[in-house]
């Protein structure tokens, strides 16, 4: 929150500079004074606008690439012949005018936490580009990078407003540093849920498709297909999300080899509506609870476990059900395993899963679980058929 606040007081105060230097500091008071009149509000968010559309493209980074697309719209909004953006060692890019002075940048970008003067020389006498700033670029506290404004002559050079928009690209630049720690946590996440596949249920599905391998090849042939199917699909890499349909495909793959173990002792019933098949979710979201259900159904009792998963077509979202008939829980123990403090290797997927609902929908998306001993296990999921940022990969 206080980054977002932040970047939204910066992103004033760049505005509020950029008037000042397209209209000089005279009209900038008066544009102040009358800013609630309509040409004063046209003003101030074009203005607004414009550094938003610079600052932009850094919530990705400083790169070659970002740093090109920010400069080419930010030194319009300063008005300057000449522009540059560079990292800790090198000139990213030049925009502008006098390019043949990047090399006399390139040598000044030592880091530094204030704002220096820098002066060119060239042989050119008729050189638009003779005097500049070097504003640096922060991220965490720390120089990350450094914008360069040159012009003619120094009293030309909007150095206050200059290191507005330093501040504007650093606010973003603090947004690509949550975005990519927040996308180190997910992938954290996934992993803790890929060691959750039980190192058992892979000894016993191989040793399953061993049994039928002088019995019935063809059987043991189908079953090895779906093994490698799960495992491709459990351990993929192409991003954060996927839609239901593959969710469910990799659950039946997780079944069938289920059956090949307990064989009669698993019932499993499918309600599953087409029109929700695109939908997309968080990657493994459904396969974890489909695993405690087996767990707590089949491994934990002796009778038939029955396995019901329904999802259905709820207006704007999807609504997935999985319940088993098993030994259930206590409630003290369901809510020390969502929580997290039921032990390190109890509940890792459940907890896991809600975790990440509420993260990617928010807090009203979390895990709905219904359980009492002897009582079996109802686990209800439900998202957004559409969410802004939640996209599944190409097929």
């Amino acid at each position: 929150m206080t980054v977002l606040v932040t970047a939204a007081l910066v992103l004033a105060g760049l505005a509020l500079f950029a008037l000042g230097t397209a209209l000089g500091h005279g009209a900038a008071r008066r544009q102040q004074e009358h800013a609630a009149g309509p040409d004063g509000t046209r003003a101030l968010a074009h203005a607004l606008h414009a550094a938003a559309l610079a600052a932009a493209p850094l919530r990705a980074g400083l790169t070659p690439d970002t740093a090109r697309r920010a400069a080419r719209r930010l030194r319009p909004l300063l008005g300057v012949p000449a522009l540059a953006l560079a990292d800790e060692t090198s000139v990213l890019v030049w925009d502008g005018a006098a390019e043949h002075h990047r090399d006399q940048l390139s040598a000044r970008l030592a880091p530094s936490p204030r704002t220096r003067a820098l002066t060119l020389s060239c042989d050119d006498d008729g050189c638009p580009v003779r005097w500049g700033v070097l504003v640096p670029l922060t991220a965490d506290g720390s120089a990350v990078g450094t914008l360069a404004v040159f012009a003619g002559a120094e009293p030309a050079v909007p150095v206050r407003a200059a290191e507005e928009a330093a501040r504007r690209l650093s606010a973003d630049l603090e947004l690509a540093d949550l975005d990519r720690a927040r996308s180190s946590a997910h992938e954290a996440e996934v992993r803790a849920l890929r060691a959750q596949i039980s190192p058992h249920f892979v000894y016993n599905s191989l040793a399953s498709i061993a049994s039928y391998v002088r019995t019935d090849p063809e059987r043991a042939r189908e079953l090895l297909l779906e093994f490698a199917d799960f495992t491709r699909y459990s351990f993929r890499r192409d991003g954060d999300f996927t839609t239901l349909a593959e969710e469910l495909r990799s659950i039946e793959q997780y079944l069938e080899l289920a059956r090949a173990r307990f064989g009669r002792r698993l019932e499993v019933t499918l309600r599953i509506a087409p029109e929700v098949l695109p939908v997309t979710l968080p990657f493994l979201c459904l396969q974890p609870l489909v695993e405690n259900a087996l767990k707590h159904g089949l491994e934990e009792a002796v009778e038939r476990s029955r396995v019901t998963i329904v999802a259905e077509d709820e207006g704007t979202e999807a609504r997935v059900v999985v319940e088993d008939n098993g030994v259930g829980m206590e409630p003290e123990r369901l809510r020390a395993i969502l929580h997290g403090t039921a032990g390190p290797s109890t509940g890792i997927g459940l907890s896991n899963v809600d975790r990440r609902l509420r993260q990617v929908y928010g807090d009203d998306y979390g895990l709905v679980v219904e359980t009492g001993v002897g009582a079996g296990t109802k686990i209800t999921v439900r998202v957004p058929k559409f969410r802004p940022g939640v996209q599944a990969p190409p097929t």
